[in-house]
């Protein structure tokens, strides 16, 4: 089975709302990754330890901190919304090694990519990505 991510998993932003907030991060952290190791391959990384090592400094909690403090003036209110319930939201785990303010704020970013995967959102999620990750902000305006 082939996974299409400009595919809408939800067909409504009302629906896509009422999905457990655990679970849009859950699917977000693997949005995130798979664009990092994307970026990492094309960006001329010859071995898997490599790629690995950018990806893992590119999707830390504080890395994910740092790009949503970048795309924050670009979000819409309704993905303000959904990063402030992931933000918010009280986690089963606790983080050993990280600031518990960045580890709120990276589950915000990583329920917000989840929200923008279920409803099939895939040209923004790659301009966010290039915004916060990339440093690209590909001219867009605030919103």
């Amino acid at each position: 089975m082939i996974i299409k991510i400009d595919e809408a998993k939800i067909k409504s932003n009302d629906e896509a709302m009422t999905v457990d907030t655990l679970i849009l991060a859950y699917l977000g952290d693997a949005v995130i990754e798979l664009l990092a190791r994307d970026h990492n391959f094309s960006s001329g990384y010859v071995s898997s330890n490599d790629i690995h090592k950018s990806t893992v400094a590119l999707v830390s909690a504080n890395a994910q901190s740092v790009a949503l403090g970048k795309i924050l003036p670009y979000l819409s209110d309704d993905e303000i919304t959904v990063y402030k319930r992931g933000r918010n939201v009280k986690s089963h785990s606790a983080p050993k090694h990280t600031d518990p303010t960045v580890y709120h704020r990276s589950t915000g970013l990583e329920a917000l990519f989840g929200y923008l995967y279920v409803t099939g959102n895939s040209k923004r999620i790659g301009e966010l990505f290039n915004i916060g990750f990339i440093d690209k902000a590909q001219n867009l305006e605030e919103k």
